[in-house]
């Protein structure tokens, strides 16, 4: 029963490590989606309604009206100044990136927030190390959900220098005593915790699986970049099409 506790204990870390390593895959691909596409997502939004309203005023049909309305309601409201460069604010004012854009000055391309292999190998070996799970007390728990609170951070931001700090922040700190069961109920708890445990990150995984985001990413893992480039290529496609469409409808109407 000790054995089966431990392969579950160490079966449940390996699949958190594995559904944390794609949650920041899909939040950095998000980002760098939204980035790179957002504007793009906005012009054809801007376009279609242009045409639906262009549509409509040529026939003045009811049906075109509320048509264009609803594409028109579409449209994503211009945001303000502070909303717009709420990233590109400094102390002196906009920043060089924020200025640069203003004066229509080449502005430095969105920073990719993707962990490197080392980071990848890293951040792997302090969870296994490091794991809430492991704790035989309460205390212990809190020093390790602290310091692997820690450590998903500098993940998250794919921080390499500071990884390695922590790995050698928690080699030189105190190695707890293994956690050795007593009784049997205590370990049939244990067991249904973890159970449980899984099936709640089933759920995220699933979710994150799901999402727009995450399909995009299972059909180019090793290459996102890629398929951004391509989705920019489309999109761009359309709006072509939708500025051809509305030139047509515009002049149609003179």
């Amino acid at each position: 029963m000790e054995r089966a506790v431990r392969a579950a204990e160490q079966a449940l870390i390996e699949f958190e490590i594995a559904v944390e390593t794609f949650r920041v895959e899909v939040e950095n691909f998000s980002r760098l989606h939204h980035q790179r596409l957002g504007p793009m997502y906005s012009r054809l939004d801007e376009l279609e309604a242009q045409i639906a309203e262009a549509r409509a005023a040529s026939t003045g049909d009811p049906e075109d009206q509320r048509k264009a309305q609803e594409a028109r309601a579409r449209v994503m409201p211009m945001p303000g100044i502070e909303e717009l460069f709420h990233d590109w604010l400094d102390s002196d004012g906009l920043s060089p990136e924020a200025s640069a854009m203003l004066t229509e000055q080449p502005v430095r391309p969105p920073q990719r927030v993707r962990p490197s292999d080392e980071a990848r190998k890293l951040y792997r070996e302090l969870v296994r190390k490091a794991h809430p799970d492991l704790a035989q007390d309460d205390k212990e728990r809190a020093r390790r959900d602290e310091f692997i609170s820690r450590v998903n951070a500098a993940y998250g931001r794919g921080d390499e220098v500071l990884l390695r700090e922590l790995s050698e922040e928690w080699a030189a700190g105190p190695v707890p005593e293994e956690w050795r069961p007593s009784r049997s109920e205590e370990l049939y708890a244990r067991l249904e915790w973890l159970a449980q445990r899984k099936e709640l990150l089933s759920l995220v995984a699933r979710d994150l699986e799901e999402s727009a985001i995450g399909g995009m990413l299972k059909i180019a893992p090793d290459d996102p970049d890629r398929l951004l480039e391509e989705i920019a290529e489309q999109l761009l496609a359309q709006v072509s099409e939708r500025e051809a469409e509305l030139a047509g409808l515009l002049g149609s109407g003179d």
